[in-house]
């Protein structure tokens, strides 16, 4: 082979049997495949938005992206919390701007000052009264379906959802084995203890290629392998069904060395006791359950080549009220954040490669990946 002349891919029904193909790079820089996927993936399935404790009185508000569209999350008067786009039914005008922040009754357009209830309705506009024609009850925000579970507030912009039991829960189920697995972990009763947001030069797909297997724990995590040895062989948790790694015989903790942790969530069975559970929930959900905490991944894609990712601990709320160290239980995970999302870095800015034209391979350890490409594919065609 002379200097300069490309080895020839190997792909498809020419990979030794131990070899699983990949997509190719162009799905992790092609606007348009991203396009795609804002439109048939993120805009069409439920989509992990706000933390419900985020926005706890009446007019309290977040704003979210979701694919191509912005989505106020508020809470009304009542209590209840409600979705709507973020677009004035005059003239299109976005009406918050702001990421998030607090209204007392209303929100108001600030081109034209139409005006819209916390449920959506329209209130009032500039000389409707002079418009006997015009019924208010047609031109409110239009609704995004909304559920709340594991104390988040999740959407779906589609007229017509998919199910939250098939889909969301049966992600969890699919991992654990069983609905009831997370049960115990009492998630929605627990309290933010830190939150910390990484904005990650890579595509989403391979945040979540990186998540789901841990070939590359032994290379890139010493600390969470020292807590989690079998993590050190290479074999993902998420790669057995209802699975959880141990800790280690002299570890104490799920910190960053390994000494003691907090108080042990009530719920928590003996059996998942000294153990860590990682679960993936299509598109953009990661959670990590540990025995005294919860960590809580949120994806939002924000380009084919940029992710803005925030992450949550959780725990009981007397450990938070009490102002106890979490330091050494957030460090760990955010050590591992920061070594992830270096590799993906180090992944995305090779996907255009000639070398990666027709895509790599996976290992036994990661076939489980090439599942989610297959949904990746037949999502968007």
């Amino acid at each position: 082979m002379t200097t300069g002349e490309m080895a020839p891919a190997i792909v498809g029904s020419q990979l030794p049997a131990s070899l699983r193909g990949t997509l190719s790079g162009r799905y992790y820089t092609d606007p348009t495949i991203f396009a795609a996927e804002q439109a048939l993936i993120f805009e069409t399935g439920w989509f992990c938005a706000v933390l419900a404790a985020d926005i706890p009185s009446p007019g309290d508000f977040e704003t979210v992206q979701i694919g191509r569209e912005s989505v106020i999350v508020a809470r009304g008067r009542d209590g209840a919390v409600r979705a709507h786009l973020n677009v004035c039914r005059h003239r299109g005008a976005r009406i918050c701007t702001e990421e998030k922040g607090s209204v007392r009754r209303a929100f108001q357009c600030p081109y034209h000052a139409w005006t819209y209830g916390l449920d959506g309705s329209l209130v009032s506009a500039p000389h409707l009264r002079e418009m006997p024609d015009v019924d208010r009850a047609d031109f409110g925000l239009q609704q995004v379906h909304l559920r709340e579970w594991l104390g988040y507030v999740w959407l779906c912009l589609a007229e017509d959802p998919p199910s939250f039991e098939d889909t969301v829960i049966g992600d969890v189920t699919t991992r654990l084995g069983s609905p009831d697995a997370i049960v115990g972990y009492q998630v929605a009763d627990l309290k933010l203890g830190r939150r910390v947001e990484y904005d990650v030069k890579a595509n989403w797909k391979q945040i979540v290629e990186n998540f789901m297997e841990c070939y590359h724990c032994g290379t890139i995590h010493p600390e969470l392998s020292e807590v989690l040895p079998e993590f050190a062989d290479g074999l993902a948790a998420q790669y057995f069904v209802g699975h959880g790694a141990a800790f280690g015989e002299d570890v104490d903790g799920f910190t960053v060395d390994g000494s003691a942790g907090l108080e042990r969530i009530p719920g928590v069975g003996d059996d998942q006791d000294r153990r860590y559970y990682a679960i993936t929930v299509r598109p953009q959900v990661f959670v990590n359950l540990v025995p005294d905490h919860v960590v809580f991944h949120r994806m939002f894609p924000l380009t084919a080549e940029r992710t803005l990712v925030r992450c949550d601990w959780l725990y009981l709320p007397g450990v938070v009220d009490s102002g106890a160290d979490i330091d050494r239980s957030v460090e760990l995970f955010h050590r591992v954040n920061q070594q992830d999302f270096d590799a993906c870095e180090r992944c995305q800015v090779s996907m255009d490669s000639r070398s990666y034209a027709r895509g790599g391979v996976l290992v036994p350890s990661e076939h489980h990946i090439g599942d989610f490409h297959d949904w990746v594919l037949q999502k968007i065609g």
